[in-house]
């Protein structure tokens, strides 16, 4: 939201993977209109290694801990794997080196599709490594809800009162 407030409402965060989903139709119609020039091994390469290195051993490891303590390396795959400055690295070499490819839109679908479809983004080391709600984040929401409420009330309140008072 702001850089006092790192956090996102329902509505915020929906248009944020709203705007994701926007990126993400944009990479798709590309790959469709560029279907035969698109290396598909190199593609379903990039699409795989994201996930096999930056999601499947966090999740083997959450799965298998039993309390889904983890170690934050695991996090740090994550991240490093889904993190769109990562992949501007390597992809940047790699067109230096030798060329663009329809194939790397592999990453931005991945990546976008992550963010747009499932609402995934970067994952902080205090939360679980899977989807789960934070107690902590919940009694937030609940009493930031209930802040947003009052604020309400009182600005249409005030918003009646001018009324009767411009009536009046």
């Amino acid at each position: 939201m702001d850089s006092h407030n790192t956090f996102e409402t329902r509505a915020t965060a929906g248009l944020a993977r709203l705007e994701w989903g926007g990126l993400l139709v944009t990479c798709a119609v590309l790959t469709l209109l560029h279907w035969n020039q698109v290396d598909w091994v190199t593609f379903v390469a990039l699409f795989v290694v994201i996930d096999a290195i930056g999601y499947l051993p966090g999740a083997v490891a959450f799965r298998r801990s039993g309390t889904g303590d983890i170690s934050r390396m695991y996090y740090a795959l994550y991240n490093a794997m889904h993190c769109l400055t990562t992949w501007t690295l390597i992809l940047g070499v790699w067109v230096v080196w030798s060329g663009w490819q329809w194939a790397f839109l592999a990453v931005p679908l991945h990546l976008l599709g992550d963010r747009a479809l499932f609402g995934n983004s970067l994952k902080p080391f205090g939360v679980s490594f899977e989807p789960k709600t934070h107690p902590a984040f919940a009694d937030f929401r609940a009493r930031y809800g209930a802040a947003e409420a009052r604020r309400l009330r009182r600005t249409d309140a005030a918003a009646n009162l001018q009324v009767d008072s411009a009536r009046g």
